[in-house]
């Protein structure tokens, strides 16, 4: 941590050398990112003038902590397959479970995945899994390449060497190999990004495209329903689709099959490859740290990833009214959770971006209160409160002012058929540290 610091305080000596220098870094970034698109729903997504920096002891604990984790995934996977029971624990639908049902054609559970966590002085945690389909792969490696170009940057490394994690070339090669694999090693695949229309992402889709077409791939952005299906082909108007990168939700196809029928279609009969496919569906729910962390499923795992989920998985069950256990102690779980606020969050089994969640450090006990109510009439999860991050970032704001502001700091590593390829970082004033509840995000940088 000690070399972090030390890299930080010089960075920041180069960046307030002057104002001019502060003014300039600014302007430079927030041209940069208006011409390449670094844009989530209408905003900038990175309005800071400094990356994330990890030491590279950090990032060789967060790649290893990752893989054994990863390795614990892998376990429930084959788990399920032995004991049903356990897609009934982590609350899947009848719908989810005949879209699991169909084989993708390729291996791996979730060959493109993202943990996010924290990492503090003493503690590394994770507090979710995605695993249907994460973003920021595209926006993260692009403002990277933006903090490189910068004058600032360009000096600080003569001092203090980087490797920025790049991980868009990772996310083609994960999709090249899942499609060889489905296809028996056809020729190059036309790829598909299919999603909904208008969508805050919009940008990154357009990133992709454009690096999947210098990388010699044909490659169209494509709304569910417009895509037709038929005599074995699925199609964008003339645009005959290979091998679709999926960002469209299981949920959102569910809710409407009329829309998504020709890509569910394609995909039962194996006409198309679709990555992430939607066997994806039971590990990316969030319950599944409660899977994880529940004593009664121990003997599936061995010693040391027992270690490990105790140590990086926070203590995460079903919000009911039932009897259960908190590290080996018999517990009320509905007397646990009031009596706990503030250590507890209570969370929606299948939302993202922040919705629906209740914070209990932030409640009155007659809010909380509330919340466990409403917790209790739907699928809802109760997860111990885990140790944070906090740093202090360069910021500036939409006028143009410049401050330095303490941030929450939510380490976000990337992981391509179960191995760490990179990461990014996301920022926020709240405890709610997520792009779509108003958080922004820089690149992270390996301090060599």
């Amino acid at each position: 941590m000690e070399k972090v610091r030390a890299a930080v305080a010089h960075y920041n000596k180069l960046l307030e050398a002057s104002p001019a220098t502060m003014a300039e870094s600014r302007d430079f970034i927030r041209e940069r990112i208006q011409a390449e698109k670094m844009i989530f729903g209408g905003r900038p997504l990175s309005p800071y003038l400094r990356p994330h920096f990890l030491s590279t002891a950090q990032w060789n604990r967060i790649c290893d902590v990752c893989n054994t984790i990863w390795s614990c995934v892998e376990v429930v996977g084959k788990a399920v397959r032995e004991e049903p029971r356990l897609m009934d624990d982590l609350g899947i639908t009848p719908g989810e479970a005949e879209l699991i049902k169909i084989e993708p054609g390729f291996t791996g559970i979730s060959v493109t995945s993202r943990l996010d966590s924290f990492l503090a002085d003493d503690t590394y945690s994770f507090v979710e899994l995605n695993a249907e389909n994460p973003a920021g792969i595209s926006y993260c490696e692009v403002m990277g390449r933006i903090f490189m170009e910068l004058p600032v940057m360009k000096e600080f490394v003569k001092d203090y060497p980087v490797e920025p994690l790049y991980a868009r070339h990772l996310m083609l090669e994960t999709l090249l190999t899942a499609y060889k694999e489905w296809s028996g090693g056809r020729d190059k695949p036309r790829i598909a990004i299919v999603d909904w229309e208008g969508l805050p992402t919009q940008c990154e889709f357009e990133q992709f495209k454009e690096f999947f077409i210098q990388s010699g791939y044909e490659c169209e952005i494509a709304a569910p329903e417009k895509l037709d299906y038929s005599n074995g082909r699925l199609r964008f108007g003339d645009f005959e689709i290979d091998l679709v990168y999926r960002r469209v939700l299981t949920n959102d196809i569910l809710e409407k099959p009329d829309e998504c029928k020709a890509l569910v279609s394609a995909y039962r009969n194996h006409d198309v490859c679709v990555v992430n496919g939607f066997r994806t569906k039971f590990v990316h729910k969030k319950m599944f740290f409660g899977v994880l962390t529940d004593e009664a499923n121990g003997h599936f795992f061995t010693e040391t990833q027992k270690a490990a989920i105790r140590a990086h998985i926070p203590w995460t069950r079903r919000m009911a009214e039932a009897k259960t256990q908190h590290y080996g102690e018999d517990i009320d779980l509905l007397a646990f959770t009031r009596a706990n606020r503030d250590r507890m969050v209570l969370k929606p089994n299948d939302e993202y971006g922040g919705k629906g969640i209740f914070i209990g450090w932030e409640s009155s006990e007659s809010e909380w209160d509330a919340a466990i109510q409403t917790a209790l009439t739907g699928d809802y999860l109760v997860q111990e409160r885990v140790k944070t991050a906090h740093e202090v970032f360069p910021h500036y704001t939409p006028e143009g002012d410049i401050t330095f502001i303490e941030q929450l700091v939510d380490l976000d590593p990337l992981l391509f058929y179960g191995k760490v390829g990179g990461a990014f970082t996301r920022l926020s004033s709240t405890a709610l540290c997520n792009v779509t509840s108003g958080g922004g995000m820089v690149p992270t940088f390996v301090l060599k």
